[in-house]
């Protein structure tokens, strides 16, 4: 990381080469004069018809009194009604012409400026400063060598590692049991564990691939450190961590090892060892997790239960405790 200083880049017009830029100036020269063309036949366009107007209006002006008179017949008159009617519409037509071509003729006079022409090549005025809107540092690059950049496009990546979240990529079916403010215990980092808290859980999934080709539905979950600065100063920006989010809790809760249970029927059970013989007691779980059991009725506490039971143990067989170093 790089401390970010007041100018972060400066960013140039492209040069273009001397003979490209002179044959597309000669062309947008040529198209210019092809543009002063067309108002000028427009213009024309414009005079020839209000000139027709004028006149269908003296003859309608003319009929009207010969009409009055009986003197033509009413025919003649509609007629020249009908004349100036069309010749009105025909001018309008023509002079919205006549505003197309001259913004066409504007557009391209305004491709013909060199903004380059408005300073000396060796004005530092060419160039575009780039500042940094916060305080931080540089946390990547994006753009690392010379280019031609798109309008939007990043270039850097600025942050304050002092203002860390945690954004964790959870099942769905996790998701849904996590509640904001639910306790988080943060570890796989390299260091102690950290204690956080949740602040958000998205409320759109987006699919996702796993190392085994596994199409999941993840659910972004973010989550603050609820510990002071100097447990977590150590992570930086795209560390991976692995979290631990309790999702229920309770005080003095009776709990058996997940290895422990097996399925008998429809019924959850345990090998109990009494009197050096292991016994099958049904039991009834509550919440469980991917290592223990809430065990709600079966066993009580004290009891010593068998992990791993393997097919070689039956109901009432004799079992001794392994002696472990």
């Amino acid at each position: 990381m790089r401390p970010a200083q007041a100018a972060l880049l400066s960013i140039a017009p492209v040069h273009v080469r001397p003979g490209a830029q002179k044959r597309s100036r000669e062309e947008l020269q040529a198209m210019l004069t092809a543009a002063d063309a067309s108002v000028t036949l427009a213009e024309a366009e414009v005079r020839r018809i209000e000139a027709a107007l004028e006149f269908s209006r003296s003859e309608l002006r003319r009929s009207e009194a010969l009409a009055r008179t009986s003197s033509i017949p009413e025919r003649s008159l509609e007629k020249a009604r009908l004349d100036v009617v069309t010749n009105e519409a025909a001018l309008a037509s023509a002079k919205a012409q006549h505003d197309v071509r001259r913004s066409e003729r504007a557009s391209v006079a305004a491709r013909l400026i060199n903004p380059l022409t408005a300073a000396p090549e060796s004005s530092s005025d060419c160039c575009i400063q780039l500042r940094a809107p916060v305080t931080g540092v540089v946390l990547k690059i994006v753009q690392e060598s010379e280019a031609v950049v798109l309008p939007g496009a990043p270039l850097i990546e600025i942050g304050d590692p002092q203002d860390l979240e945690v954004v964790a990529d959870l099942l769905s079916t996790d998701a849904v049991q996590i509640k904001v403010g639910a306790a988080v215990r943060i570890d796989g980092w390299g260091g102690s564990p950290i204690m956080g808290r949740v602040v958000r859980v998205d409320p759109a999934g987006f699919l996702k691939v796993s190392a085994l080709g596994i199409e999941e539905q993840r659910v972004r979950t973010t989550i603050d450190f609820s510990g002071p600065p100097e447990e977590w100063s150590r992570l930086g920006h795209d560390y991976r961590v692995i979290v631990h989010v309790t999702v229920w809790g309770a005080d003095d809760v009776l709990q058996v090892p997940g290895a422990a249970l097996f399925r008998q029927g429809n019924q959850w059970a345990v090998y109990a060892v009494k009197n050096g013989r292991a016994r099958v007691a049904e039991v009834a779980i509550g919440h469980r997790s991917s290592r223990t059991a809430e065990i709600v009725s079966g066993l009580s506490v004290g009891d010593t239960v068998i992990l791993h039971p393997s097919d070689r143990i039956k109901n009432e067989s004799r079992v001794s405790q392994r002696q472990t170093e």
